[in-house]
């Protein structure tokens, strides 16, 4: 540990003692979601589950809400549901990392947890920070208890990167697989055409450039948070793709994410086929997955969304911290879809249910799920007076649209073309609802910020049943 560490370190301490009892006092600080103790939070890092216990880490600016130095911030559980802050164990404190310790994953091998992430470095000078006066690392990270980090090593330089590649190479995720290690990286060509790149190695220092992936036309310019792995005997791309044009109800967000399906060996076929997002609400983003011990795909995604500052007008911020992420959600493909439903030790923490049919209203919980069925016609949920959940039957459209702007925070409408819904789950957590769809086939995620007395719901629906269920607090 170096003295710039140590200074990092002072500064957090400091820093989380002055947040200690504003936290108490939070309104919008959600109970099952990771949140910032202080700072903002955005894509999460290193996830997986190390001698029994979770690990999520995440990007934290955490000493300006509204985003500045990028750190990694480190929560455990046992559960999935009840998270602990374990502070900031990757700092930038090297020269590779100096501007920013950037995503990455973790993996797990000899009881050492490994991570790999971009350090981030910004030279000053006339610039444009694509082409010049950027260096993106790729860096590993070693730590012998998942909580302190023992050393850093830099493995790979935009110079070891394909030559027609901008300076943004970044993201790291690397797996074992049939005795070789291998590693995705997202990236933006000088042709401003996003792409990921594969790379292997023996030992997982080395790293040898196997080829990219690529879809049949251009989408986007960068790829950003690049994962790949098997589900259900299908082969998944998951990307984070900048610079996509809105179609329709599709690509409505500043930024995507979604997955393709990869078509023979990753390490021969090239070619993505059918992308698909992963959420059609205001805030996802950057999503994660890791294979937990009992052999569940599970995803973590940001609930937000980056470069929207003049829109997302989130009210935690003169609270000292902006920014969740989204509840873990197991993967699973049903009819060539990729579907994602809240784990399933989330039914452990309601305490009480009360069932109804057709129409229903009163106060909720202000952490509670919601779970309809609904045989035919149309469906509406208000939520708080101002979030407006409505499937419209004759248009296979569900919208979910804000009609209280302080109760959005400058979110307006998003639509999702689902076809026929079947059944409809809702998760609201304080500040965050997701919105599950047709057994996860669709899924639809937001922030709000009601006040404590608007706390209740209102559905419209004839063909509606339904269950509320909540915990007793």
């Amino acid at each position: 540990m170096n003295a710039l560490h140590t200074a990092w370190e002072k500064l957090i301490r400091e820093e989380s003692r002055r947040q200690e009892e504003r936290m108490d006092q939070d309104l919008w600080r959600p109970r099952l979601h990771i949140a910032p103790p202080a700072g903002w939070l955005n894509d999460p890092n290193g996830l997986c589950q190390y001698k029994g216990i979770y690990h999520a880490f995440y990007q934290l600016a955490y000493f300006q809400p509204e985003g500045g130095l990028k750190f990694w911030g480190h929560c455990t559980s046992k559960d999935l549901l009840h998270w602990d802050f374990q502070g900031v164990p990757l700092c930038p404190d090297q020269p590779f990392d100096c501007h920013g310790t950037y995503s990455g994953s973790a993996l797990i091998e000899d009881d050492l947890m490994y991570l790999y992430y971009t350090g981030n470095v910004k030279f000053m000078g006339e610039h444009d920070y694509i082409n010049t006066g950027r260096a993106s690392n790729t860096v590993m990270a070693v730590s012998r208890d998942g909580v302190q980090i023992d050393t850093k090593e830099l493995l790979m330089t935009n110079a070891d990167y394909p030559d027609d590649l901008t300076r943004h190479v970044r993201d790291p995720k690397v797996w074992k697989q049939d005795g070789r290690y291998y590693m995705v990286q997202g990236a933006r060509t000088k042709e401003d055409e996003g792409t990921v790149l594969l790379f292997s190695s023996e030992d997982k220092m080395h790293w040898d450039y196997v080829h990219r992936f690529r879809m049949e036309q251009p989408f986007g310019y960068m790829w950003e948070c690049p994962d790949l792995y098997r589900l259900d005997g299908y082969t998944v791309l998951s990307i984070s793709p900048q610079g996509v044009k809105q179609d329709g109800l599709k690509y409505a967000n500043q930024y995507q994410s979604g997955t393709c399906f990869l078509h023979g060996d990753f390490r021969e076929t090239k070619l993505m086929e059918g992308f698909r997002e992963l959420d059609g609400g205001f805030d996802f983003y950057a999503p994660q997955t890791f294979l937990a011990d009992d052999g569940r795909r599970i995803q973590i995604g940001w609930m937000g969304m980056p470069d929207m500052e003049e829109i997302y007008k989130n009210r935690t911020v003169t609270r000292g911290w902006q920014n969740v992420l989204t509840i873990p959600r197991e993967l699973s493909v049903r009819d060539g879809i990729l579907c994602q439903n809240p784990v399933r030790e989330l039914k452990d923490w309601w305490k009480k249910e009360h069932r109804f049919e057709g129409a229903y209203s009163g106060p909720i919980n202000p952490c509670c799920e919601l779970d309809l069925t609904a045989d035919g016609g149309d469906v509406k949920v208000v939520l708080a007076g101002g979030l407006i959940l409505r499937y419209q039957e004759a248009k296979g459209i569900f919208w979910m649209e804000f009609t209280d702007p302080l109760l959005g925070g400058g979110r307006d409408i998003r639509g999702r073309q689902i076809g026929r819904l079947r059944d409809l789950r809702i998760l609201v957590d304080v500040s965050c609802v997701e919105v599950f769809l047709n057994g996860g086939r669709d899924v639809c995620s937001t922030r709000f910020y009601p006040e404590m007395d608007q706390y209740r719901v209102e559905i419209e629906g004839s063909r509606v049943q339904g269950v509320l269920r909540y915990c007793e607090s």
